[in-house]
C-alpha cells in the first residue's frame, strides 16, 4: 500500500545541487543532450507543422554552485509542447533562451534542436502532390545580452557528373547527393527559402512521387544541368554570399557516387 507523501518531510528534502563547491571551477554548458519531445514548428507565417525534435538544453554553471536543476530544462520542453502553446519559430528561439536563463538564473544558456521537416510538393508535369522529408537543425546561445543563432537545412538533390556527360557517347552516370547549408541570420530567415537555393543550384531537385512524365522530364532536366559537387558548393555559396541577411554561413556537398565506392565532398565556410 502507498503511503501518501506528507508535506513536512518534502520540505525536508535537502535541495543539493543549489549548494557550492568550493573548487571554484566555472562549467561552459551543463544540461541534457538526446531527448526526444513532441514540436509544433512553424516556418515564419506558415501553418505549423507537428515534428519531432531531439533536444539538447543547457546552461553555464558559475563556479560557487554545486549543480543545476536538470528537471527545469525538461519542464521549458514540457510547456513548449502543451496544447495551445505556440509554435516554435526560427525567431522564437531568442524568447526560449530568454526563459531557459531566467529560470535556472544563468549567465548564459544555449539549445539545439534537430527535427525532420516534411514540405509538400507537385510534381513537374502529372501534379501529383507528396510530401519530401528535410533534415532541419536550429542551435542558439545567450551569453548576457549577446544572442547568435544557426539554422542548418539538409537538402537531398540529384547531382549529374559534367566529365561523364563529355566523354560518354550516350549517358552519364548521376547519383543522389545531399547538400547541407548553415547560416547565422542577422534577421529571421525561412528554411523554405533555403531548400529553394540548394535545389535550384543542383541538377535536378527531387519528389515523393512522380509519374512516368515527370521521370522524363527531372532524367532530361539533369542532363541539361549537369553539376559537379565544387559547382554544387559554389552556386549555394554565391547566392548566401550576396544576401546581407547572412552575417555568415557554411555549404557542404556530398555526391553518393553511382559509380565509385566513396563520395564525392566539398565545402565551403565564411566567418563560421
Amino acid at each position: 500500500m502507498n503511503r501518501p507523501e506528507n508535506p513536512s518531510t518534502l520540505m525536508a528534502i535537502p535541495d543539493v545541487q543549489s549548494g557550492s563547491d568550493e573548487r571554484n571551477l566555472a562549467i561552459d554548458q551543463v544540461g541534457i543532450r538526446g531527448l526526444r519531445y513532441p514540436l509544433a514548428f512553424a516556418d515564419g507565417d506558415a501553418p505549423a507543422q507537428s515534428t519531432i525534435g531531439t533536444f539538447a538544453v543547457m546552461v553555464a554553471l558559475p563556479e560557487d554552485r554545486k549543480g543545476t536543476h536538470m528537471s527545469r530544462l525538461i519542464e521549458l520542453l514540457e510547456e513548449l509542447s502543451m496544447p495551445g502553446a505556440p509554435p516554435l519559430t526560427v525567431a522564437g528561439m531568442r524568447a526560449l533562451l530568454d526563459q531557459l536563463v531566467v529560470r535556472l538564473d544563468a549567465p548564459a544558456g544555449r539549445i539545439e534542436v534537430a527535427f525532420p521537416w516534411f514540405v509538400r510538393k507537385t510534381a513537374p508535369i502529372s501534379g501529383v502532390a507528396s510530401l519530401l522529408d528535410y533534415e532541419v537543425r536550429l542551435s542558439a546561445e545567450l551569453h548576457g545580452d549577446r544572442y547568435a543563432s544557426l539554422v542548418t537545412v539538409a537538402v537531398p538533390v540529384t547531382s549529374l557528373c559534367p566529365c561523364s556527360k563529355e566523354i560518354s557517347e550516350y549517358g552519364a552516370h548521376n547519383q543522389r547527393s545531399t547538400i547541407t547549408i548553415s547560416v547565422r541570420p542577422r534577421e529571421a530567415v525561412r528554411l523554405s527559402e533555403l531548400l529553394r537555393v540548394a535545389e535550384t543550384e543542383a541538377s535536378s531537385e527531387l519528389y515523393g512521387i512522380l509519374k512516368r512524365a515527370d521521370e522524363k522530364y527531372l532524367t532530361e532536366r539533369a542532363y541539361d544541368n549537369p553539376r559537379f559537387v565544387e559547382d554544387l558548393v559554389r552556386g549555394v555559396a554565391a547566392r548566401l554570399a550576396a544576401d546581407r541577411r547572412f552575417a555568415a554561413f557554411a555549404v557542404e556537398a556530398e555526391n553518393f557516387e553511382s559509380i565509385h565506392n566513396h563520395s564525392a565532398f566539398a565545402r565551403i565556410a565564411r566567418g563560421i
